[in-house]
């Protein structure tokens, strides 16, 4: 059985999820820090992101009758508490020693869903166990890098399904790391402490001939293509979902081979840099799937108005990402459930303000609008 983690202080002065930067840094190495906050070259994309969630604005409604309200929602034939789920992040005992099992008690504890990074440093049973202690728990899916071992990829399903996971989630915008600067000048490297437990010692040296490139002839012969979800698919009962989708025609072939749904993102700004704010995507892949077909976005969420305006531009939920881990950093366990507990009251705050009783109530009409229509 999973060991619970022990609790520790919060720091003072915490009032939102912005204020677990500062100890969260401090009690980080630089090297960690680094690879954790850090973006693909000059962060242009890392910035987009939060600064296109400031600037939507919203447009309050009075004299609502909002008794009885609730953030519940459903998503995948699965009740959430709150429409956010904690995007799945590599290494997270570069953050804290309880790494993974402790953000997975905090999850359970706050009702709240959890994503499992493939690179997570704590074993993917005893996240598990530590989600399934709570029976108010949110759902708890696998993310998945593609593999070139069907053997090994097909082992790493079945034991995924044995653990009771919901959900597979295929990254697919990242089939190579991102130019990473602020990494690379910090020297960054996994401490020998610190690793991949569950992918084993799959990682192989590139055997290339003379003149061949590392990329095209090493990695991408290796990279998923339609054909790996196809497969995927016929592996495993569980749903899958494709995260890193951000092309409208990317998002329908995407639906035509029979997903459960998708995940806007730009992995937070770390592969690709000056690619769009996930705000700019999400309209543009909400109109080309349609109205019904699950739909997620992460990206700069730090607040529970962000929530709000995700919902509002056309996601059934969000995903958080750098926060948590902040949290998680500064306070281990507790910083984790007290970062989830404030987002949950800051989009409850949101949500009365804007007129909202229900989840289903918030659409577009919740964001300003120049000239609104009246009625």
């Amino acid at each position: 059985m999973a060991t619970a983690p022990q609790l520790q202080p919060l720091p003072p002065g915490i009032a939102n999820l912005a204020d677990f930067e500062a100890p969260a840094k401090a009690r980080m190495t630089a090297q960690a820090w680094a690879y954790l906050s850090g973006g693909a070259a000059d962060e242009i994309t890392l910035r987009a992101n939060r600064a296109a969630w400031d600037g939507l604005l919203l447009q309050p409604r009075v004299l609502r009758e909002l008794a009885g309200g609730h953030t519940r929602s459903q998503l995948l034939g699965r009740e959430l508490s709150l429409p956010v789920l904690l995007a799945p992040i590599a290494y997270q005992r570069l953050a804290h020693a309880d790494g993974e099992l402790a953000v997975a008690y905090a999850a359970a504890a706050q009702g709240i869903g959890m994503v499992l990074s493939a690179q997570a440093s704590v074993g993917l049973d005893a996240v598990a166990q530590a989600m399934a202690s709570e029976v108010q728990a949110g759902p708890l899916w696998f993310q998945l890098y593609w593999r070139p071992d069907p053997g090994f990829m097909r082992e790493l399903l079945q034991r995924v399904e044995a653990a009771g996971y919901e959900a597979l989630v295929l990254t697919v915008d990242a089939p190579v790391h991102g130019a990473r600067d602020r990494e690379r000048r910090a020297g960054f490297e996994l401490p020998p402490d610190v690793r991949a437990v569950n992918l084993g010692g799959l990682k192989q040296a590139l055997h290339l001939a003379p003149g061949q490139s590392a990329m095209f002839d090493g990695l991408m012969p290796g990279a998923a293509t339609w054909a790996q979800v196809e497969w995927l698919r016929a592996q495993s009962r569980l749903p899958l979902l494709l995260k890193g989708v951000s092309h409208p025609a990317d998002a329908l072939e995407a639906r035509q081979h029979g997903v459960a749904g998708l995940i806007v993102s730009n992995h937070g700004g770390r592969t690709l840099d000056t690619l769009p704010s996930t705000v700019a995507m999400l309209p543009r892949i909400r109109a080309a799937v349609g109205a019904e077909f699950p739909l997620l976005v992460d990206g700069g969420i730090r607040r529970g108005t962000d929530v709000l305006k995700a919902l509002a531009l056309g996601a059934d939920a969000v995903l958080l990402g750098r926060p948590y881990v902040h949290a998680l950093a500064a306070a281990g366990a507790l910083g984790v459930a007290h970062a989830l507990r404030l987002l949950r009251d800051e989009f409850e705050i949101a949500m009365a303000l804007c007129g909202c009783k229900t989840v289903a109530e918030i659409d577009a009409h919740c964001l300003w609008q120049e000239h609104p229509k009246v009625g």
